[in-house]
């Protein structure tokens, strides 16, 4: 009987040990591509001493490729595919303009008098070489823009087979294949938002499913695709009116849920569309994505002149209406709450117990991620940057800063702030790097970088 049992536990132990290093051995494999906008752990990169510290338009740039058009879609990694979308006009239309300031009479929208080539390029990692372009639509935009924004914004998804773009400015989402033949395509109607500044909420996926969320003017909705197929699995109404913020996929200890941040409110849907929670006090324009790290999902909104600008922490497991009442910080739910911390654009990264706020500014922050403690507050990282709209990341215990002029700053992570050194490339920059095998895609205003260390 000792015997047996012993050979029971023992395969028991061997089971359990085959699992643990099959989970470790599929998570490792993760971390080798970027399937999505700031990749599978929301900026934060595994340490890696072949990572480049510091690089320039010729230092440390493995290759640099030209992307027609406009796009500030980060690019996605797959294998030796890397994957960016642009839209390309048939003549002059108004280039974007880096930087804080007065857009006029009309907020910065305006409308494309030509028409408009909306494109999927696939590029060689290893020697940045375009392998094919995809032409996924051609027309005039039917909706307005912001300058600052493309029609060419949503980060396209991987499951590494397809690649998943939406194009909500063209009313598509589309499936194409790694050599560049469309699979399917879903027309999901070109739907302009409040402030007709074109959309940005980039596609989401799990398993078997492609979701998407487009907050417009006419009618809002969130739903979800078959990824083999386009067929739509379940569409649900939503009451807002302009979002740019992308849907998070929140696989936490009690559940899965679908968690998305607008104007009105931010709301969590489970796997089939139902309505979870939802969470009241939201600025007019929501563009940060809701990220998790530390059990938590973090929600950030913060336009600027509104208050207040919030930011929240999330616990798993809530249900109903989890708003916070006047003068609460806290609730069942709401593991913290600061009312003047959230950003513009950046989404938020939390690091080693961390949650660092950079500021379109310019200004970085440093709160406990479990508590909402500030650990240091507003620090100047440089006067003379025009503004920031990519969102931070980090590897080697450094914080990377991208500024709209192509400046990244890098910061020491940890409770003390100290500028380290500054990389230029010296054109305007809004799309958040792609970081993974030893490797930064870094993309400008016009150009794609793979930037590595130098081999000696």
């Amino acid at each position: 009987m000792h015997l047996r049992a012993e050979g029971l536990i023992l395969k028991r132990i061997c089971l359990a040990a085959a699992l643990v290093f099959a989970t470790l051995a599929g998570a490792g494999a993760a971390t080798d591509q970027w399937a999505q906008f700031r990749g599978p752990r929301a900026g934060q990169i595994a340490d890696d001493p072949t990572l480049p510290d510091s690089w320039s338009e010729t230092e440390n740039v493995a290759w640099k490729t030209t992307i027609p058009g406009i796009g500030w879609s980060s690019p996605v990694v797959w294998d030796d595919h890397v994957f960016v979308t642009s839209a390309i006009p048939s003549g002059d239309e108004r280039a974007p303009i880096r930087g804080l300031y007065d857009p006029g009479d009309d907020n910065g929208s305006f409308k494309a008098t030509h028409e408009h080539r909306w494109m999927l390029y696939d590029v060689d990692f290893k020697t940045g070489r375009i392998r094919w372009e995809k032409e996924i639509a051609r027309g005039i935009p039917s909706i307005g823009k912001h300058i600052k924004n493309s029609f060419a914004t949503e980060t396209p998804v991987t499951d590494g087979r397809l690649v998943y773009t939406y194009l909500g400015s063209a009313g598509l989402l589309t499936a194409v294949d790694f050599k560049g033949k469309t699979i399917w395509t879903k027309e999901t109607g070109a739907l302009a938002g409040a402030s007709e500044y074109s959309s940005g909420s980039s596609p989401a996926l799990y398993k078997d499913r492609v979701i998407i969320v487009n907050d417009n003017r006419a009618q809002s909705f969130i739903a979800a695709y078959e990824l083999r197929t386009g067929r739509e699995l379940w569409n649900v109404p939503r009451q807002e009116s302009q979002s740019w913020a992308t849907p998070l996929v929140w696989e936490n200890e009690l559940r899965t849920e679908i968690v998305t941040a607008s104007t009105n409110k931010v709301r969590s849907y489970d796997l089939d569309g139902g309505l979870l929670w939802e969470l009241k006090g939201m600025t007019n324009l929501s563009t940060p994505s809701p990220f998790a790290n530390q059990g938590l999902v973090y929600i950030s909104s913060g336009y600027p002149g509104t208050s207040p600008r919030p930011v929240y922490a999330i616990k798993p497991g809530a249900s109903g209406d989890i708003s916070l009442v006047k003068d609460q910080t806290s609730n069942e739910f709401v593991a913290w709450y600061q009312p003047q911390l959230g950003t513009y654009n950046t989404s938020a990264l939390v690091l080693g117990g961390y949650y660092y706020t950079l500021l379109d500014r310019g200004f970085l922050l440093c709160h406990d991620a479990k508590t909402g403690r500030e650990i240091y507050g507003r620090q100047r990282i440089s006067a003379e940057s025009s503004g920031f709209t990519a969102s931070p990341w980090s590897y080697n215990g450094k914080i990377f800063l991208l500024s709209e002029d192509g400046d990244t700053f890098v910061v020491q992570a940890g409770p003390e702030f100290k500028l380290l050194g500054k990389n230029s490339v010296n054109e305007m920059t809004m799309a958040t790097p792609a970081v993974l095998r030893g490797s930064v895609l870094l993309r400008t205003q016009s150009k794609l970088y793979r930037i590595a260390r130098a081999k000696k």
